[in-house]
């Protein structure tokens, strides 16, 4: 590790010149290196630092010095390069606005290069594929899709969709367990590529029965849900384990993982959004259910790709029963652990006493009676609205919120979800058209702000969960912390009467309002 004591450099030309044209025209200087004198004279960084993105601005900060002279005095090489910075500032300030988005799409770009050089293409692609197609698209064609092919296809009701979607989250908690596997149980020799391959072939076996089967056997349908839901939990588990061992590994860019995954799923969950309702329109509710082909697909390719040390190793039962019973003691000592059961623990309360109940506002969303009646298209316009939240609450985190103490931003977004959450209760009230607002816009507001506020409370937890793995159980642990979201002994009880108590709540308003209008 470089030494914090303050050290003294020098500026001196790199070596690295344009050679002259054929009219004579000297060659110029593109860049500078700073040489620390106090290292041996060898170069540690550039000149702008590193740290920006190179060759965004190779136009305006080009320095064209004295090639033969040797730039000793920091002070002028400075001013040489703003001279020639107003000079390029000057010219293209006609055209200011493009060169601001193409500075804006070049560090974005220059970000995910970055992330490549230093931590592996087929792992970028992996986050990409779990979290941007397997998390983003398919969970937004499951929310979207599959509520439409219970309601159109399988004629449910409200409360029996949402016993239906919690037994579909029984493989979401016991995630740990899939995290064990991939730790543990090596296939081939590989540890995480095999259970890519796996995942890939069941999701794709279980979508083409959903979409060719008819009006499926209830039970059956559900255990085919069950059956995809098995498999975005054994991919996601899997991810995270290489997802922790690269946080561990580099902490320097843990934030930088973290907003790479939920920058993925945020775009995502946008464009599966911003398609499922057009889809359900134009292939009906169940022939929509098809698009979930893609991420099945794409988790096979990531099975191939993936790049992974093959493990030579023979594996015996009593070899299995030594490794679980490592795996369970570094697990305990991990989690009595003040800074991992304390955050844990508020991970848990902060979900367990937030009620959703997102189920039975889409029902009332798409009932003509008693709701707006909203179109499927603007269904799916809500929920994208939501995706464009996250992804302002990844940009607002990874700018200016990353450097801020865990305590004091909890504390905050705490009380954020607190006020923010009194929409939902605005919204079934009806409130807000005494306000003035109608329905359209305030729903699309909620959802945007409810996401972006959920995403900044889930940010600094997901960065402090894959820094606490202990090495050889990255799945296991961070699965387990992750899988506090879904272990919740009321929900799939109280939640079904929840949403059709608000549901009920709507449907009284309306005809109260219906009442009055009539009398009048």
């Amino acid at each position: 590790m470089r030494s914090s004591s303050p050290k003294f450099h020098r500026l001196v030309q790199h070596r690295e010149l344009e050679e002259g044209d054929e009219n004579g025209r000297p060659p110029q200087l593109i860049s500078l290196a700073r040489v620390d004198l106090d290292d041996g004279g060898t170069p540690s960084a550039s000149f702008p630092p590193q740290s920006e993105p190179v060759g965004l601005h190779s136009t305006s900060k080009q320095i064209e010095c004295d090639s033969g002279r040797e730039l000793l005095d920091p002070k002028e090489a400075i001013s040489c390069s703003e001279t020639q910075v107003a000079a390029s500032d000057g010219e293209s300030r006609g055209r200011k606005y493009p060169g601001v988005v193409v500075s804006w799409m070049g560090q974005r770009v220059s970000w995910i290069v970055m992330l490549n050089r230093e931590l592996n293409v087929s792992f970028v692609f992996g986050i990409m594929v779990i979290y941007g197609f397997g998390q983003g698209v398919g969970g937004a064609l499951n929310k979207v899709v599959v509520d439409y092919y219970w309601k159109d296809v399988q004629l449910a009701q409200p409360s029996s969709v949402q016993l239906y979607r919690g037994m579909t989250t029984i493989p979401w908690e016991v995630k740990p367990l899939w995290g064990l596997m991939t730790d543990i149980l090596p296939i081939g020799g590989y540890y995480r590529r095999p259970y890519f391959v796996i995942t890939g072939l069941l999701s794709a076996v279980a979508t083409l029965v959903l979409v060719m089967g008819g009006q499926l056997w209830v039970p059956f349908a559900v255990g085919m849900l069950m059956v995809l839901a098995a498999c975005a939990a054994m991919s996601d588990a899997t991810i995270d384990a290489e997802v922790a061992t690269k946080s561990r590994e580099k902490p320097s860019l843990a934030a930088d993982v973290q907003s790479l995954c939920a920058i993925s799923l945020s775009v995502g969950s946008l464009l599966g959004y911003s398609v499922s309702g057009l889809a359900v329109d134009k292939l009906g509710s169940q022939g929509a259910l098809g698009l979930m082909l893609i991420p099945a697909v794409l988790l096979l390719v990531l099975g191939f790709v993936l790049h992974e040390e093959r493990v030579v190793q023979k594996w015996h039962n009593t070899q299995l029963s030594k490794q679980l019973w490592i795996v369970t003691e570094e697990l305990w000592i991990t989690l009595k652990h003040p800074k991992v059961w304390r955050p844990t623990l508020y991970m848990y309360l902060a979900l367990a006493v937030s009620p959703d109940i997102s189920e039975g506002k889409f029902f009332w969303y798409t009932d003509v009676q008693s709701g707006p009646g909203f179109a499927k298209e603007f269904v799916g316009a809500i929920y994208a609205t939501g995706s464009v939240g996250t992804l302002l609450a990844v940009y607002i985190y990874h700018k200016r919120l990353k450097k801020v103490s865990f305590r004091k931003l909890l504390f905050w977004i705490q009380f954020l979800v607190a006020v923010f959450g009194m929409l939902d209760f605005i919204l079934v009230t009806r409130l807000n058209r005494q306000l003035g607002i109608p329905d359209h816009y305030f729903v699309i507001g909620d959802e945007g702000l409810t996401q972006a506020i959920n995403r900044l409370k889930w940010m600094p937890l997901l960065i402090l969960a894959a820094k606490l793995c202990p090495p050889g159980i990255e799945g296991t642990f961070f699965s387990l912390l992750m899988s506090v979201d879904n272990v919740d002994p009321d929900e799939d009880i109280l939640e079904p009467r929840q949403r059709e108590e608000a549901i009920q709540l709507v449907e009284t308003q309306v005809q109260k309002e219906n009442g009055l209008a009539s009398s009048v």
